[in-house]
């Protein structure tokens, strides 16, 4: 019902109405109002970070983790600059993220007040969109779209610019919208995207795919999004098909890694017998992906041969960087459904000599054994670390969170993952720091499951002061470090396309990891041997606090495989059987990487 009552007020009751159980937040002048209501209710938990930009990550790594939206709440000027780095993440990576922010009182927007900024101009580049809210009578509808914009359509961030006094005046609280023909999107501001695919696209598509001779699925986190059933759904497609399926970093889970069809994630450190398959293909099913360029590689000898069908709930991904041959915009759940059920009424049948050929040639490129690796029994190889990890933790109710380097590759190359929303990291934008506070945001959401961050050295202490945040409210995060003493991918591209001119990678002052974990008030944990080393990880597991654990691993062991610059998918480096020579003429007289 609607009824009078306060800006502030209206802020908790729409958190309230919207199904928010948690939010991330920092205090500061421009949101005190807001504050002073939080502190009167007990529906909503605010969790308070130590960095705003600790909020955005936190409020994705729930968002990630449990397909509703992230909640953030921050203050004016710096408390919104500083959530320009999440707001982007979750843009380029599809997050619901709902960010409220303070705004200095109305009357003195443009007088460049005290901690002033112009919020919605410096964000609009960055969120799906953004207000500023000048009416009281209007918080109330806005709010309520903002939910509706975050996660309808293509997920991603949204703020919501609430000055002062509008925070202090009084008006009409109204509730969220009923649907409208079960739509919720439609009720507020005409916003329609679409979820049905063309029938005839479709139908188009599920013929093409039964002809194929040698057909890939390339899947990305656009499944994930689109909630459990279209990841059960795909593994129907996959099963009635028996074609491989490869996936991008984000969409990792969605497909079972122990399933027969896996290749493993392609890309520039995909594996062998992804990029081949993606390389050779004659008929590519591209669903929920948007042909990145750490994907592609060399656009002009991008699967050259292929016919390409994509499916993606986003039109402007469609065409955006490779032409498609069959494009089909609406949900990946909605448009697998009907293209399952048509393949099962009409009894499809696949070239069963074509595809038995064809997997054949992959199980050549298999026999690479691409993500073979030096054993050592003196000093613990990185690879190795996230094998133990695995196997540890396998069958557990584990998520997994990452930063950004050598080491985000290594998890998810060695890390198997069954099932969606287990896995966590800064696809598009690469967000140093972003592994932390995640795991923060996903062990708030799953109080008693197993959270893992899988960290560099480097990267953690981006955000490593969030550690505190979770020691505060009794979240046993565990930040599973692979210390290398280096910033480890830039120090490879240094070291392979640089001359071995390692300009400032190398971390001379590093802290002591337990010393820092204990000062925090929570665990500290050390391994420097293999032999130590599943020991050590029982301990983290079995430990019910923070726990940072430093991972002490070779220093300076590179990422492969790995496709250089302006090369195409099935010309790639593979690890240790590569020379330094053939790493000089794969790269070329250009000598540099997409970085």
């Amino acid at each position: 019902m609607t009824r009078e009552m306060t800006g502030a007020e209206m802020v908790i009751q729409a958190l309230i109405d919207q199904g928010v159980e948690h939010i991330f937040g920092y205090p500061g002048g421009a949101v005190l109002p807001i504050y002073d209501e939080l502190f009167q209710q007990e529906k909503v938990e605010h969790i308070l970070v130590r960095h705003e930009q600790g909020a955005g990550h936190a409020a994705e790594g729930y968002a990630r983790s449990t397909g509703k939206p992230g909640v953030a709440l921050v203050t004016s000027g710096p408390a919104a600059t500083n959530m320009v780095t999440p707001l982007t993440d979750a843009l380029m990576d599809s997050i619901p993220l709902v960010c409220i922010t303070g705004q200095v009182p109305t009357s003195l927007i443009g007088s460049d007040a005290f901690q002033e900024c112009d919020t919605v101009g410096i964000t609009r580049p960055c969120t799906k969109y953004n207000w500023l809210v000048r009416d009281v009578n209007d918080l109330a509808r806005i709010l309520h779209e903002a939910f509706v914009v975050a996660t309808t359509g293509r997920p991603g961030p949204v703020v919501v610019d609430i000055p002062k006094d509008v925070q202090f005046a009084t008006g009409t609280y109204h509730p969220p919208k009923k649907r409208t023909n079960g739509d919720i999107a439609s009720s507020y501001m005409g916003y329609r995207p679409q979820l049905k695919g063309d029938p005839a696209a479709i139908r188009e598509a599920v013929d093409l795919i039964a002809g194929a001779k040698k057909p890939v699925f390339y899947t990305g986190g656009g499944v994930v999004n689109s909630g459990r059933a279209a990841s059960q759904l795909l593994r129907d497609l996959v099963e009635l098909t028996g074609y491989p399926i490869t996936s991008t970093l984000m969409g990792l889970g969605a497909y079972p890694a122990s399933g027969k069809n896996w290749l493993g994630m392609l890309g520039m450190h995909g594996t062998f017998e992804a990029n081949n398959a993606m390389h050779d293909c004659d008929v590519m099913i591209c669903v929920g992906a948007r042909f990145d360029d750490r994907i592609t590689g060399r656009l002009d000898a991008f699967a050259p041969n292929s016919k390409k069908i994509h499916i993606d709930i986003d039109p402007s991904s469609i065409n955006k960087n490779v032409h498609v041959d069959i494009p089909i915009v609406g949900d990946i759940g909605h448009v697998l459904e009907d293209m399952v059920r048509l393949w099962r009424s009409e009894s499809k049948q696949v070239d069963k000599k074509a595809l038995a050929s064809w997997w054949k040639e992959i199980e050549g490129w298999r026999a690479r054994h691409c993500l073979d690796y030096r054993a050592n029994n003196d000093v613990i190889m990185p690879q190795y670390a996230i094998q133990r990890l695995y196997q540890a933790t396998k069958g557990k109710d584990t998520y997994i969170s990452t930063e950004v380097g050598q080491h985000q590759m290594w998890a998810a190359q060695f890390y198997g993952f069954e099932e969606p929303n287990r896995w966590m990291t800064s696809g598009g934008l690469g967000t140093m720091g972003y592994g932390l506070p995640a795991a923060v945001g996903i062990q708030v959401a799953h109080r008693d499951s197993l959270v893992i961050d899988i960290a560099g050295d480097a990267s953690v202490l981006m955000t490593i002061q969030e550690f505190s945040t979770a020691v505060q409210h009794d979240l046993p995060i565990k930040i599973f470090i692979l210390n290398n003493k280096y910033m480890g991918m830039v120090r490879q591209w240094q070291q392979l396309l640089h001359g071995n001119r390692l300009s400032h990678s190398y971390v001379e002052s590093q802290p002591d990891f337990v010393k820092l974990a204990e000062a925090y008030g929570g665990v500290g944990l050390r391994a420097k041997t293999p032999a130590e080393l599943d020991d050590k990880i029982d301990e983290m597991i079995a430990t019910r606090q923070p726990v940072i654990f430093d991972c002490q691993v070779v220093n300076v062991e590179n990422c492969f495989p790995m496709i250089p610059s302006g090369e195409a998918h099935n010309n790639m480096l593979l690890g240790e059987s590569v020379s330094d020579e053939e790493v000089a003429n794969a790269i070329g007289e250009e000598g540099k990487m997409l970085v």
